[in-house]
């Protein structure tokens, strides 16, 4: 769990072929107990960019210097991030009122030691100091993994549903904003039967965002990223933002090391997979491929 906004490493506007260095502060406050240690969330920005600037950023690189093609014929943006991969909608303060998407869990596979894989949608968070989001997780202590439901309003603390969660189970998680400062997060395991929703007053979130993610939550003892969970390859599927299709607003992708981040299909459906860190970095949008 310990969801943070997302520590950005570098932006590519591949259509322009040039790339802006971006970093957003940390946070820091107390630890929380996981199942595979403690986790003290927040911790610092992670400088991913290659030394002297370039097309090759951090994780994530393009041989041809241009992007997918998105809706409308545009073309995705591209950044690289320490511990958010996945794709985020973004705007000005108010652009975004609601964002929704359905999974499956993915099993943990754990080969010793701790290490943790978040999955959520979510308001804010990208370019903004406050998050409003739900998801599911599965961490591992040891060889055992263990999975459990969360809501976090960020500044605040992360919020474990005392409901029982295992790899299989069918989700769908939405966070819709209901005015003056009012938020909804809805969590429905429907495979185990049961829904959560959370009322939630945060006063000054921008809206400037709304994002579909898996992490590897903060923070090891030094502050960094912790070590992220085998998750196999992961699904989000009929992700919609504003109540549009995900691919409507031409949404950043995002990657983090050991992942591949699928282009969209569909307008909403798109994975997400683990590739381990024997491969260096992963590469986003599977050129080459990973497998």
């Amino acid at each position: 769990m310990r969801r943070r906004w997302p520590v950005l490493a570098a932006t590519i506007p591949l259509v322009f072929g040039w790339t802006l260095a971006v970093a957003y502060p940390a946070a820091a406050h107390t630890g929380v107990a996981g199942p595979g240690g403690l986790v003290q969330p927040g911790g610092p920005v992670s400088q991913l960019g290659l030394p002297g600037g370039g097309t090759q950023v951090g994780a994530w690189a393009s041989p041809t210097g241009t992007a997918p093609q998105a809706a409308g014929g545009g073309r995705y943006t591209a950044v690289s991030s320490s511990n958010w991969a996945g794709y985020a909608a973004t705007g000005g303060s108010g652009a975004f009122t609601s964002v929704a998407s359905s999974w499956v869990q993915s099993a943990g596979h754990c080969s010793g030691g701790n290490q943790y894989a978040a999955f959520w949608v979510g308001l804010d968070g990208y370019s903004s100091s406050t998050v409003e989001q739900t998801g599911s997780e599965v961490d591992c202590a040891g060889r055992t993994p263990s999975y459990y439901a969360w809501y976090e309003v960020y500044p605040g603390t992360a919020v474990n549903f005392p409901n029982p969660v295992k790899a299989g189970d069918h989700f769908s998680g939405a966070v819709s904003y209901l005015g003056s400062n009012q938020f909804r997060l809805t969590l429905t395991d429907s495979t185990a039967g049961w829904t959560q929703t959370i009322n939630a007053t945060l006063p000054g979130a921008a809206r400037s965002s709304a994002e579909v993610i898996a992490e590897a939550p903060c923070c090891t003892s030094s502050g960094g990223v912790l070590p992220l969970t085998n998750f196999g390859t992961f699904g989000f599927g009929g992700a919609t933002v504003n109540n549009a299709s995900l691919c409507t607003p031409n949404p950043v992708a995002i990657t983090m090391p050991e992942t591949v981040v699928s282009t969209i299909t569909n307008c909403g459906d798109f994975t997400i997979s683990y590739a381990g860190s024997s491969s260096g970095f992963a590469w986003l949008f599977g050129y080459p491929s990973a497998f």
